[in-house]
């Protein structure tokens, strides 16, 4: 178990690591590709969208090979830096989407008011972005909680830094028999994601049924 506790030590570092970065950086491309008009923003914007066409099996092995040369394999930014790539590519679609539909009413009453972008974003559009952003968190920390296959990948030889979903493949490897020991290793590792939806289902609820009847 205490080999288990640090899977889970580790997936909650992880976890914790990709949805404080991607949801910053998906705030802030967000409201660039949502509010703001730029020379290459509709090119900028499809990149970004490969993120998430293209599947984490097409690019796993390359991206091994890249971050083996920089030396960065077999340690934490090997499994996080990948992660974060991918939930910003959701994060900046999702929060696009919201940002175009927000009211240009109260941007413009705010902008008439001198506040600037960062003002703006703050101070205006963001609070009243709280389900769709909340929503995001949740989506990010499932996601990132669950990944089985970058650890697998980019952890060849270092046990220690193994999450608790590629923990508990492992862990399933060597106890076969132990139905009883794999039922409590797999409520462990759902738990956590449980847990944050419980706090935040409201707020889940809200971005998820945002729009729905929107004028």
């Amino acid at each position: 178990m205490g080999r288990f506790g640090d899977y889970l030590l580790n997936s909650l570092a992880v976890s914790v690591f990709v949805v404080v970065v991607a949801t910053t950086l998906s705030v802030l491309a967000g409201y660039a590709f949502g509010s703001m008009r730029f020379p290459g923003s509709g090119v900028l914007f499809y990149v970004f969208l490969l993120g998430i066409m293209l599947p984490t099996e097409v690019i796993v092995v390359p991206l091994f090979f890249d971050l083996q040369s920089l030396g960065l394999t077999d340690t934490f930014w090997a499994v996080a830096l990948p992660q974060v790539a991918q939930s910003v590519a959701f994060g900046t679609y999702w929060l696009r989407a919201y940002f175009r539909t927000s009211s240009r009413a109260l941007v413009e009453a705010a902008r008439l008011d001198g506040a600037g972008h960062v003002r703006v974003l703050w101070s205006v559009l963001l609070p009243l972005a709280r389900p769709a952003v909340f929503t995001l968190i949740v989506l990010q920390f499932m996601w990132t909680w669950n990944e089985f296959l970058i650890p697998l990948v980019m952890l060849p030889s270092n046990a220690e830094l193994r999450t608790a979903p590629l923990g508990l493949g492992f862990f399933q490897g060597q106890y076969t028999q132990g139905f009883a020991l794999l039922a409590a290793g797999a409520v462990i590792v759902a738990l956590p994601v449980v847990i944050v939806y419980l706090f935040l289902q409201r707020h889940f609820i809200a971005g998820m049924l945002e729009g729905a009847v929107r004028e």
